[in-house]
């Protein structure tokens, strides 16, 4: 059972989620080769060979509902900035996993990620009607663990030697969840934070004079 429907695509004010398509193997794979990306997931996006594999794996799981990719616009310049996807999908549970979401480094930080989330969980509570979207990490990247609490995931424990990483070391996994009736809250404080963010703000004088907004 396909529970996302295809073609689905999500915009906002940053960002664009159209469904991954082989059109954009080219270019997400150029990002991919930037090895601090995948310093802390469990697969070596950087070896070329093995994230095509990757990429070309999950489109063909959306054809069985297992999952549904999505490849990453920037709105202001049309480039293709990162890849994210939906899986661990339980449509008879109404659950489902955001995951495997990695950006060009250039944009950590810039709201993309944040924007990302809000289409994403806007999409699988009112439309999927989910009822528990969930989200984990890496013990150790504690980037990663700072923005899902930042779009206001619950933190449900440490799952010890979930999975073995490209290198062959253990990764312990920690857990997040959201449910469905904390979404409207988590929604309006989400909207909040992106409309702060892109609200202008005075310039600030900086050590030496420099000024910046």
């Amino acid at each position: 059972m396909n529970w996302i429907p295809h073609p689905t695509i999500l915009e906002g004010q940053k960002v664009k989620l159209v469904p991954l398509d082989s059109a954009h193997y080219d270019e997400l794979v150029q990002i991919g080769k930037q090895e601090k990306i995948w310093e802390l997931m469990s697969i070596n996006g950087a070896d070329s060979a093995y994230l095509l594999q990757h990429l070309k794996s999950a489109i063909l799981k959306r054809g069985t509902g297992e999952q549904y990719p999505f490849t990453v616009i920037d709105k202001a310049t049309n480039k293709l900035i990162g890849s994210t996807l939906c899986h661990n999908i339980f449509p008879e549970h109404r659950k489902l996993e955001i995951g495997w979401t990695w950006y060009d480094p250039a944009y950590w930080r810039t709201g993309h990620n944040r924007e990302c989330k809000l289409l994403l969980l806007t999409h699988c509570f009112e439309t999927l009607k989910a009822v528990r979207v969930q989200l984990q990490t890496d013990e150790n990247n504690h980037r990663s663990r700072t923005a899902i609490l930042g779009i206001g995931a619950a933190f449900e424990g440490i799952l010890r030697k979930e999975r073995i990483r490209a290198n062959g070391t253990f990764r312990n996994t920690a857990m997040y969840s959201i449910l469905d009736d904390e979404w409207p809250a988590i929604k309006m404080t989400l909207h909040a934070s992106l409309n702060a963010a892109t609200s202008p703000s005075p310039p600030v004088e900086r050590a030496g004079g420099e000024v910046n907004n």
